[in-house]
């Protein structure tokens, strides 16, 4: 049971930061202060769009490194490939596009 308490000087913006950063991880300010002055790993849940943007991401790490191997191996395919790529990127509804090599 807590009953004791701490209190704790911070700024207005440092204030608003922590509530921010303790609704992003899923505790309370309370919980969140506690965690992070224990030295506890507080680690913030990724909203649908971060989610998305890092599928993205690891995505496109896969086609680099195909491109990578490519190039090593002089594959005539690589000019084709970085192009496809490139044009993908450039499209603004590239996040729908999912392509299976």
């Amino acid at each position: 049971m807590k009953r004791t308490y701490i209190k704790l000087r911070c700024s207005l913006y440092e204030k608003k930061l922590l509530r921010k950063r303790a609704e992003l991880a899923g505790l309370s300010l309370s919980e969140y202060c506690r965690s992070s002055a224990l030295g506890k790993t507080v680690i913030e849940r990724l909203t649908e769009e971060q989610l998305e943007q890092y599928k993205m991401l690891v995505k496109y790490k896969g086609n680099f490194t195909r491109i990578g191997n490519m190039f090593r191996k002089h594959n005539p395919k690589l000019a084709s490939e970085v192009e496809q790529l490139a044009e993908e990127i450039r499209t603004p509804s590239f996040q729908h596009h999912h392509h299976s090599f």
